[in-house]
């Protein structure tokens, strides 16, 4: 995998302040695995993470058991 060939998003909240990551969800839609990646370092590391992790991780984001930011 190269992360030229991915479709990388941004979260809507970001308001481009420079502490965002990008993920590419269609990734997980076909080997099950998200990427992440820091928006600053394009050509840095990218963290696979399991796909039921991350649906995991975004719920709690959700419900809030993270606290507020």
């Amino acid at each position: 995998m190269t992360t030229e060939s991915l479709q990388w998003f941004k979260s809507s909240y970001s308001n481009n302040g420079g502490t965002c990551v990008e993920w590419a969800p269609a990734h997980a839609a076909v080997v099950g695995v998200v990427p992440v990646r820091d928006s600053k370092n394009l050509n840095g590391p990218v963290l696979d993470i399991p796909a039921y992790a991350f649906t995991s991780f975004v719920a709690g984001v959700k419900a809030g058991e993270f606290g507020a930011i």
